[in-house]
């Protein structure tokens, strides 16, 4: 075998190795991240929080998101991802420690912050390294089993966190002892952060085996005044690109609609079938399902320069929220949430994975995810401040899913006459698969 043939073996063999582990680190950061919000929300009812502070967790979560965009992309770019991803979730394990010792429901809400913060510097990393390590025609598989994965990620840590907070586990947790080791343990919730801590602890071994990818790090500019510049500037280059701004409006929509779809459900299911949290935890992990099932369909079926046909099950999605409403059986609603779920996947993985194809090519990926995380999480903040008053003012459920659904299948139907509308000036699906250009 010739030196050519055995280095691009050696070189393959490694990006699968590295790619399962990613794959790997992903999961168990995700794992602890979906158990953690379970926890999080048992931990203010144990606090007596009022009702609408608890879509605030996740407010506060993606806060970070937002505040430090413009320099988590550089922050990505300027060393090796696995190096970014295991100083995250690092952060991560410091907000569970600060969880552990909340006394009011205050800092409870300060102590997840933190670990937003840490999910913040994760994100652009853990999406990043993936156009780094992938060519662009693996991007759509690789985000199906990405997103799959995560998917699969929230279903376990939804479980596990409903787990955790059940009386009978929590009754056996308080009673397991370390020898020679005083945990700190005095309750049921503490034991379960404990464990979640260790969940990130695990997905931060993982990180330390990730390869460099051989891209190099050095970043031009380290002050803050040109990286909020630079962000300002990747910002607009996004959203005045043909396939970016429409790729970037779905995925926007789409992780706003969901974040707040997680609470909706978990309203919708104490209402309509009178479950606990516990259960009602459950049920998020069923859509979770259901957009797995869809991730990997996309994943198979769609390739990046159809991308752009799938928006209509965006419209489908919200169409199909609103029958929530009438659903009171346990079979029928999970039946209908794994659909919600399918679409959601279907439509999403293409989307995704267009915008990180665009991104790379028009400014890099660490700058592209941190604009896309930006625009993301701009939408998961407003939605979830608009869901928390009506929560507060005692809006009625029905009437919020009903709201919710009409405002997704109308947002969709605009995005897709938006992109029709830009191909009858131009056709822009020839820059599908385009060569980097910086």
């Amino acid at each position: 075998m010739s030196e050519q043939k055995v280095f691009l073996t050696l070189q393959g063999n490694n990006l699968e190795r590295g790619f399962y582990t990613i794959m790997a680190a992903q999961f168990f950061s995700s794992l602890a991240d979906n158990a953690l919000l379970v926890v999080a929300i048992a931990l203010l009812i144990d606090l007596h929080a009022p009702a609408y502070l608890t879509p605030m967790l996740k407010f506060v979560f993606v806060l970070f998101y937002v505040i430090l965009a413009p320099f988590v992309g550089a922050f990505a770019d300027s060393m090796p991802k696995g190096r970014v991803m295991f100083i995250s979730n690092t952060i991560k394990i410091t907000g569970c420690g600060l969880l552990f010792m909340a006394m009011n429901q205050y800092f409870a809400l300060a102590a997840y912050a933190v670990v937003g913060l840490g999910a913040a510097a994760y994100s652009p990393a853990k999406y990043g390294i993936l156009t780094e390590l992938l060519p662009p025609e693996k991007l759509v598989i690789a985000n199906g089993w990405i997103e799959g994965l995560t998917v699969a990620s929230i279903v376990l840590g939804t479980v596990l966190g409903g787990v955790l907070i059940t009386p009978a586990v929590a009754n056996i947790l308080m009673i397991v002892d370390i020898p020679y080791v005083d945990t700190g343990i005095d309750n049921a919730l503490e034991s379960g952060i404990l464990i979640i801590a260790v969940v990130y602890s695990i997905a931060a071994l993982f990180n330390l085996y990730i390869p460099n990818t051989g891209v190099d790090h050095r970043i031009p500019k380290k002050n803050p005044f040109y990286l909020f510049h630079e962000f300002s500037h990747c910002v607009k280059l996004l959203w005045t690109d043909r396939l970016g701004q429409i790729s970037l409006a779905v995925t926007t929509l789409f992780w706003g609609a969901g974040a707040t779809l997680q609470f909706i459900v978990l309203k919708w299911a104490e209402v309509a079938m009178d479950f606990p949290l516990n259960q009602a935890a459950q049920l998020q992990g069923v859509v979770a399902v259901g957009i797995a099932v869809g991730a990997v369909m996309a994943a198979r079926w769609v390739s990046l320069r159809q991308s752009v046909k799938v928006i209509p099950l965006g419209i489908a999605m919200g169409i199909v929220v609103m029958t929530m409403t009438l659903v009171t059986n346990i079979w029928i609603a999970i039946t209908l949430l794994m659909i919600i779920g399918g679409l959601a996947g279907f439509f999403v993985v293409p989307m995704n994975a267009l915008l990180q194809h665009r991104g790379h090519i028009l400014m890099g990926a660490g700058h592209s995810i941190a604009v896309q995380n930006f625009n993301e999480n701009l939408s998961i903040l407003a939605m979830l401040s608009i869901y928390a008053l009506l929560i507060l003012f005692e809006v009625h459920i029905y009437s919020v899913i009903v709201a919710f659904g009409l405002f997704v299948s109308i947002m969709m139907t605009l995005i897709r006459r938006w992109h029709f509308l830009n191909q009858s000036k131009e056709d822009s699906l020839h820059l599908i698969g385009a060569k980097k250009l910086h």
